[in-house]
């Protein structure tokens, strides 16, 4: 007898976990120079806001524009996204607006990322402060436990 999935049901194995850390992967930066893996960056974030948005670099262009209020052309977006544009490196602010413009979050984790650190959503951000916070009042119940076996110890 054939068996039939029912399409409502949640398949449980299928489960993973959200993604705490704001970051693009290893094979999006790829290796090399570090102005090469920002030009990488901001095309990658172009090309995603053109496929999951449907913004044009003109309309980044001007998202950004507006964003910092002074004139991004498209051009500039074509060079900052160019390995080969050796002369032209996005400035922090544009870096930003690119960010604000385009959505690209993950663009966030690249500058934390190249010293070991990453970049956490709010919410996580409190999640792991409280988890912290009960890791020391686990170990300061443990010594207070321990100071406690010492002082019968001595009677």
């Amino acid at each position: 007898m054939a068996h039939y999935r029912d399409p409502l049901t949640k398949d449980l194995f299928s489960w993973e976990p959200p993604k705490v850390g704001l970051g693009y992967s290893p094979d999006v930066i790829g290796r090399g120079r570090l102005d090469n893996k920002i030009a990488r960056i901001v095309s990658h974030a172009l090309r995603d806001a053109r496929e999951d948005r449907g913004l044009s670099r003109a309309e980044v262009a001007q998202r950004i524009s507006d964003f910092l209020g002074r004139a991004v052309s498209e051009s500039m977006l074509n060079k900052w996204s160019s390995e080969g544009s050796e002369d032209h490196r996005i400035p922090l602010d544009a870096f930003v607006g690119l960010v604000e413009a385009t959505g690209a979050r993950e663009a966030l984790g690249f500058v934390p990322g190249e010293f070991g650190l990453t970049v956490v959503d709010s919410e996580y951000a409190e999640m792991i402060w409280d988890r912290l916070l009960d890791d020391h009042i686990e170990e300061m119940q443990a010594l207070r436990q321990t100071r406690a076996v010492r002082r019968r110890a001595r009677r």
